[in-house]
């Protein structure tokens, strides 16, 4: 599991998947997320604007990150 520090208290989803490195642009973000392939706290995640906190677990492709 990655740890991935983030400087506000909430952020997006698509722009987490930025920030994070694990996509680069909010095209590929919006187009994985719509296809079911993003999960937060374990659960099948279809809103790109989704809101997420630190301490939420966000799992792509087959890893894991956790937001801190």
């Amino acid at each position: 599991m990655e740890e991935v520090k983030i400087n506000t208290e909430i952020i997006k989803l698509d722009s987490f998947l930025k920030w994070a490195g694990i996509i680069s642009q909010g095209s590929e973000a919006k187009f994985f997320i719509k296809n079911g392939e993003v999960k937060v706290n374990g659960v099948v995640e279809i809103q790109r604007s989704k809101k997420l906190l630190k301490g939420d677990l966000i799992e792509f492709n087959g890893n894991q990150y956790k937001i801190i």
